[in-house]
């Protein structure tokens, strides 16, 4: 069976392109609130579950014995924008563990964000590791390869000791057998560990309320949530979804988009945990679809214009005039 339609482009009031795919709201307990579609295929979170590949980095003392600010938490959960805010606090935070950016194991690329690449370009300057979207979650397992006393070089080898702790709470918090976890690789070069979407959703139920958790997971959780609800711009960018939502919602929602349109996140008042799978990989349909779950949850209100411009987005011409939009099927707009 074929996943149901979640997102839809519409032209002239006719469905021009859909977008097919399965979500899950979930307790903690595993109860499922709401979902669509195939929960039980395997899929890679991707960036969606840099939060839980952080959690070593509290729950071992490392944040602590490097004196990491909240600033540098959230910094470690994201797929930032390579502006001068995330590249200098990385650059800072490398040199307080008196590493550089050779020492990082994700390659350059330039800033997602326009007026920062044209900078660069017009500089003459070419970009480096730290420009990386995932240079903060590098820096990270740096820092606990520093605390645990073992080698830097080669952290993101899946038989490292970094690595191999990382995904054992992977496992853990999203309760699956470490076998059954799927390896891969991500985009920066770090292991990425496939699982069934609702194990997904799983795991960030249990961010969101961590009662079942042990103390200090619990309490690592809690850090990370909280520095990503007080700086989601350094985990997320300027005119990005991810800052956009979590600020629109005050904190509420914690949310993290993945390449290949994944979709993770958590509403902390309600306690309930949420992954989206775009079966396309198309972004534009998985930032509509988490803004829609985040209004049907009440967590956010559509007319916010924060909301608006992810869950509606217009399709302008080159005449500037709006002659279609982007919006949720019907299965995301009823109330959760």
């Amino acid at each position: 069976m074929a996943n149901p339609v979640l997102v839809e482009m519409v032209r002239g009031g006719h469905v021009e392109s859909f977008h097919r795919g399965a979500f899950a709201v979930m307790r903690s307990d595993g109860t499922i609130v709401a979902q669509a579609g195939d929960l039980d295929r395997e899929i890679f979170p991707r960036s969606s579950y840099k939060m839980i590949q952080s959690l070593l980095l509290v729950e071992s003392g490392a944040a602590d014995a490097f004196d990491l600010t909240e600033e540098e938490l959230s910094l470690a959960c994201a797929s930032h924008s390579s502006e001068p805010a995330h590249t200098e606090r990385v650059n800072a935070w490398l040199a307080r563990l008196g590493l550089g950016d050779d020492d990082l194991e994700c390659g350059p690329h330039r800033s997602s964000y326009e007026p920062a690449r044209d900078a660069m370009i017009i500089a003459g300057e070419k970009p480096s590791r730290v420009h990386n979207n995932c240079s903060g979650k590098h820096t990270g397992f740096l820092t606990i390869a520093k605390h645990m006393g073992v080698p830097t070089r080669g952290y993101t080898d899946p038989t490292h000791p970094v690595m191999m702790e990382v995904a054992n709470r992977i496992a853990s918090v999203c309760q699956i057998e470490p076998t059954a976890l799927v390896p891969g690789t991500d985009g920066c070069g770090a292991p990425n560990l496939a699982m069934p979407l609702r194990n997904l959703a799983l795991g960030f139920a249990r961010l969101s309320d961590p009662s079942d958790l042990n103390e200090m997971t619990a309490e690592a959780a809690k850090r990370l949530t909280d520095a990503v609800a007080h700086f989601p711009r350094l985990m997320s960018g300027t005119d990005r979804s991810c800052a956009d939502l979590i600020e629109a919602s005050k904190g509420r929602a914690i949310v993290k988009t993945g390449a290949e349109a994944v979709f993770t996140g958590f509403d902390r008042e309600r306690q309930l945990g949420i992954a989206l799978k775009i079966d396309d990989g198309a972004t534009r349909a998985s930032e509509c679809a988490i803004a829609a779950i985040l209004v049907a949850l009440g967590a956010v209100q559509t007319d916010d214009p924060k909301i608006s411009r992810w869950l509606n987005p217009a399709s302008i011409n080159t005449q500037d005039k709006k002659v279609g939009e982007t919006r949720a099927a019907k299965i995301l707009t009823l109330k959760i």
